[in-house]
């Protein structure tokens, strides 16, 4: 059964830095076959595509209100994937959840409802 564990959020003051991880595993095929992508939701707000990177981590996509600050990896030799967050802000509080999606080519999707497998979640609260 395939898994997506997060790892990694807590409590951060403004400015501060985080890593989450999303370690996989139970895929059928290997996890350089899947276009990964991070999402978040804060409460009362829809869930927002935060970046996405292709399955041979050759393209990367980032939302234009993380850009220059979120960095987006994967190792796919360790099945776990990362998110680097730097100069967080309060309005980057929200459960951030990695998702999987199977692809036959090295692309990636950003549309939440491309992805099958998503993991729990982890919060990631921004506050001072």
């Amino acid at each position: 059964q395939p898994q997506l564990v997060e790892s990694g959020g807590g409590l951060v003051q403004p400015g501060g830095s985080l890593r989450l991880s999303c370690a996989a595993s139970g895929f059928t095929f290997g996890l350089n076959h899947y276009a990964i992508g991070w999402f978040r939701q804060a409460p009362g707000k829809e869930r927002e595509g935060v970046s996405c990177i292709s399955s041979n981590g050759g393209t990367t996509n980032y939302a234009s209100s993380v850009k220059g600050r979120f960095t987006i990896s994967r190792d796919n030799a360790k099945n776990t994937m990362y998110l680097q967050m730097n100069r967080l802000e309060p309005e980057d509080t929200a459960v951030y959840l990695c998702a999987a999606q199977f692809t036959y080519t090295d692309w990636y999707y950003s549309d939440p409802g491309q992805y099958e497998y998503w993991g729990q979640g982890t919060q990631v609260t921004v506050s001072s």
